[in-house]
């Protein structure tokens, strides 16, 4: 059994989760991220962008001339959400799209001067929403919640 299936549910073991640290903080945690993809959406909607979207421009800033293929693989979607999302960007003359040299099956990635004005703006508007939601929090309790969300990933991803 890997560390995501679950035990043999005894009759005993059948208490709803309601009180157990575990499940009401994680129910927490999820709660706030829902809270803040909604804010973060709704926040973004002036400049036309939504979340998916600002994800691409972002990793193209970081990552310029990064591959479709490459692209999905760190935004976690599949090939064909980004299909989708690529043309939306590419019109609105946000980001270029061009053959590899070596290999022209493949497409290279970058973001335009409009791409990176657009994504100065929702940076502007994204660090101001963390601002918001993480400045209760010590810096030591940020880099807690930060080690803790990784560990979780690290544990969910090697399943």
């Amino acid at each position: 059994m890997n560390k995501l299936q679950s035990p043999a549910v005894h009759p005993a073991d059948t208490e709803p989760p309601w009180d157990n640290p575990r499940f009401r903080n994680w129910v927490a945690v999820a709660r706030a991220c829902h809270a803040l993809e909604r804010a973060l959406a709704t926040k973004l909607a002036p400049l036309g962008l939504k979340p998916a979207q600002l994800d691409v421009l972002m990793n193209l800033h970081r990552h310029p001339g990064m591959s479709q293929h490459d692209l999905a693989r760190r935004l976690l979607v599949g090939r064909s959400n980004i299909t989708m999302l690529l043309p939306q960007l590419e019109t609105r003359g946000l980001l270029r799209r061009e053959g590899d040299e070596k290999d022209k099956r493949i497409l290279r990635l970058t973001l335009t001067a409009e791409g990176e004005a657009l994504l100065t703006e929702a940076l502007k508007v994204h660090t101001a929403l963390i601002e918001v939601a993480m400045g209760q929090s010590t810096p030591e309790q940020c880099d807690m919640i930060g080690d803790q969300m990784r560990k979780i990933a690290e544990v969910v991803k090697a399943g």
